[in-house]
């Protein structure tokens, strides 16, 4: 397998799915309620759609976990495993505020060793691998520019710029940063794995979150602050963090 070309196929479906979600974002589109809940709408599934026909036309080896897809169990033996969640912030969308994303990455072995994350309404595409580092590019009318950014890492840990969730804010949230008010300057909020983008592009340092995360999310957010030399780890208490910034 060659990364290289995974990653301009992952570029090619993350680009295809998210041109399509934003069609429908921009129409009066219905609303479903899943089993969990939780929402889905024909974005959701035209994404999924794409990214899934894409995959298996290339891979048909590998095993597919997606968001909107029956559990594939042979994931369990397959030693890679494609992880997708082909619209990450179906609340966003449905609200309308801009921050929801796609997100594609492949695990070899349970651990990731590619992944893509693209915001279709800002043309934002973060990409990590274990061979290329980490880099955030910008799309514009369908195609990649040449702008690019390779992603860095510094120990910043004071000063410090928190990301909250968009949705909601617990009470644990609020006595976190009332704790560290000495460590926290500012704190902003956004949707998705947006919150992991965010520090890995250096616009906050730390997202703190209570509870478990999907494990689709919490990787695809991970890889690329994993390839920066940030991790998941313990502060402030017994929980999990991510911690980033550029230099």
């Amino acid at each position: 397998m060659n990364l290289e070309t995974l990653m301009e196929e992952f570029y090619t479906l993350a680009i295809k799915a998210g041109t399509e979600i934003q069609k429908i974002y921009e129409t009066n589109f219905n609303i479903e309620v899943k089993e969990d809940k939780s929402p889905l709408t024909f974005a959701d599934r035209k994404s999924n759609e794409i990214i899934m026909t894409g995959l298996k036309a290339n891979y048909s080896e590998y095993a597919i976990l997606s968001e909107e897809s029956r559990d594939d169990k042979s994931r369990l033996v397959n030693d890679f495993c494609f992880i997708v969640d082909p619209l990450d912030g179906t609340k966003e969308f449905i609200n309308r505020n801009g921050q929801f994303t796609v997100n594609i990455a492949l695990a070899y072995k349970h651990k990731i060793i590619i992944g893509v994350i693209y915001v279709p309404v800002t043309g934002d595409l973060y990409f990590a691998s274990k061979d290329y580092g980490s880099y955030i590019e910008k799309v514009q009318n369908g195609e990649i520019s040449l702008e690019k950014r390779r992603l860095q890492f510094t120990d910043k840990v004071e000063n410090l710029i928190m990301v909250s969730i968009k949705s909601h804010s617990s009470e644990k949230d609020v006595k976190l940063i009332e704790v560290n008010n000495d460590k926290i300057k500012e704190t902003v909020s956004a949707g998705s794995s947006l919150k992991g983008c965010l520090v890995a592009s250096g616009e906050a340092d730390v997202y703190y979150r209570f509870g478990l995360l999907r494990n689709g999310i919490r990787q695809l957010c991970s890889v690329s602050l994993k390839k920066l030399g940030a991790s998941l780890d313990k502060w402030m208490g017994p929980r999990c963090f991510i911690i980033g910034k550029t230099s």
